[in-house]
């Protein structure tokens, strides 16, 4: 689950992580009364999105005066922003945070997150702070530095102080750099977060070390032991298809091809948009009905890919194990009846009473493309879609 950047920072400042002073603002009055509260001279106003790469689509401005700031203010509430990860479409900006300025000396990086493949969280530390580090990472890799932190004994104050080292920094701003490490690791661990980062990462004239930005991803499966943070979910932010779906317990990603997937287990999900490529097609969507789909739910998966107007042919690939193929059948033939589903429709049963399925679907009156292998199914949605 991601979050805003604003609701980052109240987290972060639990943990004793410095931030800025700042204030969220839905109205342009009520960024002119944030800079008022803040006090000073020099503000700063940041479009909130889910979304990096806002300050170069305009979405993040200085405002020299409270006239500054109303004016900065009405430029970016309400406009589209787009950035490299928002795509053409952009983003709505529906709410401000207006910051103090900073008197910034140099700017870093640092971000933690879960390495897979150790299966240790890693504390990343750059140079080269404001950059996007997938850039830094392809193209001067050796800028990164990187601590794995053994879950048994926690981020210790030598990696920490290695870190700041390594980064070049010294006296006070080496000081507040491991204390700043040390406590974001904190708020990481703490709060179940899959990712906390923080670009950039200031040093000020003064040696102060401070979180510029924030931003905090959650670990969705560890959401029930902090209930108090569903509520800053933003669902204006997120793909409607995919809040849609999880209201009807349905997990579902959006994905940019034309062939719909519907497939019971994550893992077989995966191999099926990874078949349907191989045969030259390109998946619309992961879609997971669980392991004992029902009619209903099958109605509902359908009703959601064909939201999608990109999708111009649907996959169903269901193993009959705990649930049987047969009541997959009946709920896949209602389903197309209320839906009124105009594209083709390949189906791939296997498991339990597959040949009943079958019977099922042929004596339906409706036209399935039935497919015997997984490898015939992906082949048959290909060429449905060519056709």
């Amino acid at each position: 689950m991601k979050i805003h950047e604003y609701q980052g920072k109240e987290i972060l400042k639990k943990f004793g992580v410095p931030v800025p002073k700042g204030e969220v603002a839905f109205t342009i009055d009520d960024a002119v009364k944030a800079a008022e509260k803040i006090g000073g001279s020099v503000w700063v106003v940041k479009a909130q999105i889910h979304a990096g790469g806002r300050g170069k689509g305009g979405g993040v401005k200085l405002a020299r005066s409270l006239e500054e700031v109303r004016e900065r203010a009405g430029e970016i509430l309400g406009m589209r922003l787009i950035t490299h990860q928002t795509g053409k479409e952009g983003r709505i900006v529906r709410r401000l945070l207006v910051e103090q300025g900073m008197n910034i000396a140099r700017e870093l990086y640092v971000g933690i997150t879960l390495d897979r493949q150790r299966s240790q969280n890693v504390v990343m530390v750059s140079t080269e702070g404001g950059m996007e580090i997938e850039k830094v990472a392809a193209e001067t890799p050796e800028k990164i530095l990187k601590a794995a932190i053994d879950p048994q004994i926690g981020f210790q104050q030598f990696q920490a102080r290695s870190l700041c080292l390594g980064l070049g920094l010294a006296g006070d701003a080496f000081k507040n750099g491991v204390k700043f490490l040390l406590a974001l690791y904190k708020a990481y661990e703490a709060t179940d977060a899959s990712l906390a980062e923080i670009n950039p990462l200031v040093i000020t004239q003064e040696g102060h070390v401070i979180a510029l930005d924030a931003k905090i991803n959650f670990d969705d499966n560890a959401l029930f032991r902090h209930p108090e943070y569903e509520q800053l979910r933003d669902i204006d932010e997120e793909e409607p298809l995919e809040v849609e779906a999880a209201a009807s317990s349905l997990n579902y990603i959006k994905l940019d091809g034309n062939v719909g997937c519907m497939v019971n287990g994550a893992g077989l999900a995966m191999a099926t948009m990874d078949i349907i490529k191989l045969a030259g097609g390109m998946p619309a969507n992961f879609l997971d009905v669980g392991g004992g789909a029902s009619a209903e739910t099958v109605e509902a998966g359908f009703k959601i890919i064909m939201k999608d107007e990109n999708v111009k042919a649907i996959l169903i690939n269901i193993f009959g194990g705990i649930v049987r193929c047969d009541r997959v059948a009946k709920g896949v033939v209602e389903a197309v009846k209320n839906v009124d589903v105009q594209i083709p429709i390949v189906v791939r049963l296997a498991g339990t009473n597959a040949e009943l399925a079958a019977e099922i679907l042929e004596n339906s009156g409706l036209k399935f493309l039935v497919a015997g292998t997984l490898k015939e199914a992906a082949e048959k949605v290909t060429r449905a879609i060519a056709a």
